[in-house]
């Protein structure tokens, strides 16, 4: 009796109030430079004082839009950098690319490096090869975003899902029948299993660099790993981008001690997308969204970190036909993962 009680008090406690969120920082998004409006009004809207774009652009290509989307919306636009890879054979390649980071951060603002998940899977060079993930090459490259304090946000591998068979029986089918092209089973690319160990090999390589480790690690679909991965490398984070759907489906308590135990190594990151006349939603698919599905789209993470609420929508429903159990976070947790643990992992300002 006395067990029931507790649980009933527990599930039904108060959420943290919503000054928990003041100054909350998104870690993850990829934005159109000629869709600055729009992307103010839906931060604004959802709470979002600061943005990560992940899709800075580099000296060849979109850097000077992405710049000035920065200068449109001062102090709420974080650019990071992405490798040019053209001329990746050449053998200064990543000497010219660690010199162009420099720069990006030192005189223009820059306060990351962003890595996708074309490295393992669709990247290769002049033999037709595909470039690894531990590739020596992109050496240079990592000990810079040391050198300069910033992190390297990297996507590797993709949903376990997406290596097997695209059938109907696939849970992830409706995502795939949007996306044939991320359907890996039957290409010529890396096991899943042998992209993450690449990637965990340059995490353990570089210790003196900072590694997020994008969409949860990219494996959710397994906490224990995640969590073994944490207490593995101290110099490893995590966000949630695009994994919610995924890391609600776990048992809340297993997840919330998971949570409260590596309270400084999780960023909050959505994997947002804003365009003039487009919107990423951790995916895309079906009709596109509105701004009213961006707004439910963060309050949906909202409830999912500080609520105990059971068996709601997840935020992206092209990514499975499931429901999701909320964690209910301690509001000194939650402070942490929505803005703290990104004013130190990129080096922001605290105001």
């Amino acid at each position: 009796m006395l067990s029931t009680l507790l649980l009933v008090c527990t599930l039904f406690v108060a959420p943290p109030p919503e000054s928990t969120r003041a100054g909350l920082i998104d870690v993850h998004g990829h934005l159109s430079p000629s869709a600055g409006e729009r992307i103010k009004k839906l931060m604004d809207r959802s709470g979002v004082k600061v943005l990560v774009n992940l899709s800075g652009g580099n000296f060849r290509r979109g850097m000077r839009e992405n710049i000035a989307l920065a200068q449109q919306l001062p102090g709420r636009i974080v650019n990071a950098y992405n490798p040019d890879w053209d001329e990746i054979d050449e053998p200064w390649w990543g000497l010219r690319e660690a010199m162009a980071l420099e720069a990006a951060v030192t005189q223009y603002g820059y306060r990351g490096l962003k890595i996708s998940k074309a490295l393992g899977l669709y990247l290769r060079d002049r033999n037709k090869v595909l470039i690894d993930v531990d590739d020596p090459r992109l050496d240079p490259l990592w000990e810079k975003a040391g050198e300069l304090g910033i992190p390297v946000s990297i996507h590797t591998s993709d949903p376990k899902a997406f290596w097997e068979p695209r059938t109907p029986d696939n849970e992830r089918y409706d995502e795939l029948e949007h996306h044939p092209d991320w359907a890996f089973g039957d290409k010529p690319v890396p096991s899943r299993e042998a992209l993450l160990a690449m990637r965990d090999r340059v995490v353990d390589r570089h210790p003196l660099t900072t590694f997020v480790l994008v969409h949860f690690a990219n494996n959710p679909e397994d906490i224990t790993y995640v969590d073994r991965l944490l207490n593995t490398y101290p110099n490893a984070m995590v966000d949630l981008a695009a994994r919610v759907p995924e890391i609600g489906r776990h048992d809340p308590k297993q997840v919330r001690d998971l949570f409260i135990r590596h309270a400084d190594r999780i960023l909050f990151g959505t994997d947002i997308g804003i365009g003039p006349r487009f919107l990423m939603l951790g995916s895309t698919g079906g009709d596109q969204p509105t701004d009213e599905d961006a707004a439910t789209f963060y309050t949906t993470h909202y409830r999912f970190l500080e609520t105990h609420d059971r068996q709601f929508a997840h935020p992206t429903p092209i990514q499975g036909r499931w429901k999701i159990d909320g964690i209910g976070l301690p509001e000194a947790v939650l402070k942490k993962i929505y803005r703290t643990n990104a004013i130190r992992v990129f080096g922001l300002p605290k105001k």
